[in-house]
C-alpha cells in the first residue's frame, strides 16, 4: 500500500492536539471511527484557564469566538484563536484546531481540523481529517457515503485500497487549497500543497505538489 497517503506523509502532527492519537494509525481512514473517544479523552485533561466547558462535552478555548448562532454539539473542542461564525452548525464528533475559520453555514461532522485550516463559506466536511493551513473555497464538499452505499475503496492509479467502511470523507494534506464549489468525492486524498480548481469532482488520489485541473489532468505545481 502507498505510504504517500500516510498520516505522516500528509500531515505535521505537531499541529494537532490529536498528535498522539494520529500516531497509533498507519492511514487517516483508520483513524475515523475513534474521533469521538479521542475528544472526550483529550476535552478532560485540558487547561481550565485556557478552554471553558459549555454544556455536554462541549470544551471551547476561552479566545475563540463563536457566534451566538452556531450551533455545536459534542463531544466538540474547539481551538485557541478559532472564529466559529454565522449559523455554522457543528454535529458532534469534532476537533477543530488552534486559529481555525469555521464559517457561515459550515457543516462538521465526525473530523480532525489540524490549526489554521479554513472552511470559511458554505462547506460541508464529514469524516474527514483537514491538515494544518488546508483551506475549502465557498461551496466545496466532501462527499462522506457513495451513492451506491457500499464501502469506500481509495483508489490510487491502478491501486484500490479497501477501507471496509461505509464513510468517508476526504483526507487533505498540509497547505492543500480547494477551489470554490469542488466535490471530493469518498476517499479522496489530497496530497500536501496540491490544489485543486475550481467546480472540480476529484476522486482518488491527487499526489503532493500537485495542481488537479480535472479527471485525468494533474500538473506539477511549481
Amino acid at each position: 500500500m502507498s505510504d504517500k497517503i500516510s498520516i505522516n506523509n500528509l500531515y505535521d502532527l505537531n499541529e494537532t492536539i490529536a498528535s498522539d492519537y494520529l500516531k497509533g494509525f498507519e492511514f487517516p481512514w483508520e483513524a475515523l471511527a475513534g474521533i469521538k473517544d479521542m475528544i472526550l479523552g483529550l476535552g478532560e485533561d485540558l487547561p481550565v484557564d485556557r478552554y471553558e466547558k459549555r454544556g455536554d462535552d462541549i470544551w471551547i478555548a476561552r479566545s475563540a469566538v463563536v457566534f451566538e448562532s452556531a450551533y455545536i454539539k459534542g463531544p466538540c473542542i474547539i481551538g485557541e484563536n478559532t472564529e466559529v461564525r454565522h449559523c455554522a452548525f457543528i454535529r458532534g464528533s469534532a476537533l477543530v484546531g488552534n486559529d481555525c475559520v469555521v464559517g457561515n453555514s459550515t457543516e462538521l461532522k465526525n473530523v480532525i481540523l489540524f490549526n489554521h485550516v479554513q472552511v470559511p463559506h458554505y462547506n460541508y466536511v464529514g469524516d474527514s481529517i483537514l491538515g494544518t493551513y488546508a483551506h475549502m473555497g465557498a461551496g466545496s464538499i466532501t462527499s462522506n457515503v457513495k451513492s451506491d452505499k457500499t464501502l469506500v475503496i481509495i483508489k490510487d492509479g491502478t491501486e484500490r485500497i479497501e477501507t471496509g467502511i461505509k464513510k468517508v470523507g476526504a483526507f487533505l494534506g498540509d497547505h492543500v487549497e480547494i477551489g470554490c464549489g469542488s466535490v471530493l468525492n469518498p476517499g479522496s486524498v489530497v496530497g500536501r500543497h496540491s490544489a485543486v480548481y475550481p467546480i472540480s469532482s476529484v476522486r482518488g488520489v491527487v499526489p503532493e505538489n500537485s495542481i488537479y485541473k480535472d479527471r485525468g489532468e494533474i500538473a506539477d505545481r511549481i
